[in-house]
C-alpha cells in the first residue's frame, strides 16, 4: 500500500529545525521504524535505513509468515548452493549480537554457518565483522534491524560467499562513506552492499570519488518512497536495485510480479546521464533509476529476518520488507551466478548491454506504478525488470571478448542473416542492435 503518512509527516516537521525523530510509525500492518523516516535536515548530513516490518499477517513460508531463501530463489531462478569470495555489507552502528542472529538464521534455513566465537576474528570464513573506524561503535536498534536484513539475505542468496558486515560509527554521510572505503578494501571483496540511502542534494557529485573503483561491485537501493531518486543510488558507480511486490500461490510459488508502489525511482536532480544509459529513450539527460529491481513490498513478499537485540518491544523472528531487502538480495544473485566484472562501470555496461538481446532476457515488469507507470523495456518504476534465472546475471563470465574484427564481420553482414554468431543479440538478422552491443562493450 502506499504510504502517503511518511511525505506528510516530513512536511508537517519542516517547520522544526530541529525536529525530533520519530521513534516508529505504524501504518496498517506495517511498522516503520524511526531510522527510516527521513527529516527535512538530513539530505546531505546523514542517511535513512529502507525498510519495514510486516506485522500479521503475512503470506511466506517461513517464521511469522515471512519468505524463505527457497522461496526468493525459486521467484529468479536462482541455485541453493554457490557464492564465492566477499560480499561486504555497510551498515551504521554496532549490532551486537549479529553473529549469534547471522547463525540462527541460518541453521533455521540449512545455511552454513560460522563457528568462529569472535565475530571480529579475521580467521573466520564464513561470517565476519568489521569496525570501519577502527573501534567498536555505539549500538542502534533500529540500525541492527537493517544489518539483520542484509546480513542475512546477501547470505541467503549466496550461502558460499563469506559475509563481511562494516559497521559506521554513526548514519553520518562521512561515517558511511568512509566505511565504504574500508569494505572496498577488504580482501576478496566482490560485491558490496548498501541498504541506506537519502534524499539528493547539492555537491552530492562530490561522494562519486568512494565508488568511482576498479574492484567492487557496488549495490544501492532506491528507497522507499515512490518515484523519489535517491543518492547514492542515482550515483552512476552503483547499481540501483528497486523493489517489486509479488504475487504468491498457496503453494508459495511466483505468480505475478508488479512494480511495489513504495519503490524509489526517477531521475536525477544532480548527476548527468551516464554512457551506458544512452540508449535507453525513456532516458532524459539525467542518471535514472533503478537499474533492475526485485521482491521488496513487505505486504506481499516480506522476507523473514532474525534478530534478537529488542527494539521498539520487536526481537526475533520478524517479517521485513523493503529495497533494504532488495539490494542485498540482488548483491548476492549476482554473486552465486558468477558473473565477473573488474568495475560496477563494467557491470552496468554489460547490464543495459544484454537488454538488447532477443528474447528480452529479463522478467519485464509491465504493470503497477511507483509514480511511474511500469511498461515494456526499462522504466522508472523497476528498471530492466527483475532476474528471470541465473542466467540473466551471468552474462559477464564471457565478457571482454569482443574486438573491433566482431564489429568489421557485423558490417560486412549488416542485413543479413546466416551465421548466428554474428547476430549477438540472439535473433537470426544482422542489425543494429547487434552493432550497438558489440560497440558498447568496446567502449566505441
Amino acid at each position: 500500500m502506499p504510504f502517503p503518512v511518511l511525505s506528510t509527516l516530513v512536511l508537517a516537521l519542516a517547520a522544526t529545525s530541529a525536529a525530533p525523530r520519530p521513534s516508529s510509525m505504524l501504518v496498517g500492518n506495517v511498522l516503520v521504524p524511526g531510522t527510516s523516516i527521513e527529516l527535512p535536515e538530513d539530505p546531505g548530513v546523514r542517511m535513512h535505513t529502507n525498510h519495514r516490518i510486516m506485522l500479521e499477517p503475512a503470506k511466506g513460508l517461513g517464521p511469522g509468515g515471512g519468505m524463505t531463501p527457497a522461496q526468493i530463489q525459486a521467484f529468479y531462478g536462482m541455485p541453493d548452493k554457490g557464492g564465492h569470495d566477499v560480499i561486504a555489507i555497510v551498515d551504521a552502528y554496532d549490532y551486537p549480537t549479529a553473529l549469534n542472529d547471522f547463525n540462527v538464521f541460518s541453521a533455521q534455513f540449512g545455511l552454513a554457518q560460522e563457528p568462529g566465537a569472535s565475530a571480529t576474528a579475521s580467521s573466520n570464513q564464513v561470517f565476519q565483522v568489521v569496525y570501519a573506524g577502527g573501534a567498536r561503535p555505539a549500538g542502534n536498534g533500529a540500525w541492527n534491524q537493517e544489518a539483520a536484513v542484509d546480513i542475512e539475505w546477501a547470505h541467503a542468496m549466496a550461502p558460499g560467499a563469506k559475509i563481511v558486515l562494516v559497521e559506521s560509527r554513526s548514519e553520518s554521510d562521512a561515517d558511511l562513506f568512509a566505511a565504504v572505503d574500508v569494505a572496498a578494501a577488504i580482501a576478496g571483496v566482490k560485491q558490496v552492499s548498501m541498504s541506506w540511502a537519502g534524499s539528493e542534494f547539492a555537491g552530492e557529485a562530490a561522494y562519486e570519488s568512494h565508488f568511482d573503483r576498479s574492484g567492487p561491485v557496488f549495490f544501492g537501493c532506491t528507497g522507499d518512497t515512490g518515484g523519489v531518486a535517491t543518492y547514492p543510488a542515482c550515483s552512476q558507480y552503483i547499481v540501483a536495485v528497486g523493489g517489486t511486490s509479488v504475487t504468491t500461490g498457496s503453494t508459495g510459488a511466483w505468480v505475478s510480479e508488479t512494480a511495489w508502489s513504495d519503490g524509489g525511482g526517477g531521475s536525477s536532480s544532480q548527476l548527468p546521464r551516464p554512457a551506458w544509459q544512452d540508449y535507453v529513450s525513456a532516458i532524459g539527460s539525467k542518471r535514472a533509476i533503478p537499474d533492475i529491481s526485485a521482491a521488496a513490498d513487505p505486504e506481499t513478499c516480506g522476507v523473514a529476518v532474525y534478530d534478537s537485540t529488542a527494539y521498539q518491544g520487536k526481537s526475533g523472528w520478524m517479517v521485513v520488507g523493503g529495497t533494504s531487502v532488495s539490494t542485498p538480495c540482488m548483491a548476492g544473485m549476482v554473486n552465486v551466478s558468477g558473473a565477473a566484472a573488474a568495475s560496477t562501470t563494467q557491470f552496468l555496461t554489460s547490464l543495459y548491454e544484454n537488454r538488447l538481446k532477443n528474447p528480452y532476457p529479463f522478467r519485464d515488469i509491465t504493470t503497477g506504478s511507483n509514480g511511474f507507470a511500469a511498461g515494456p523495456g526499462w522504466d522508472f518504476a523497476t528498471g530492466l525488470g527483475t532476474p528471470r534465472d541465473g542466467g540473466t546475471l551471468s552474462f559477464l563470465q564471457n565478457a571482454g571478448t569482443a574486438t573491433g574484427m566482431d564489429v568489421l564481420n557485423l558490417v560486412g553482414n549488416y542485413g543479413g542473416t546466416g551465421d548466428p554468431i554474428l547476430a549477438v543479440t540472439g535473433d537470426s538478422a544482422v542489425g543494429p542492435n547487434d552493432l550497438d552491443f558489440l560497440m558498447m562493450q568496446l567502449g566505441w
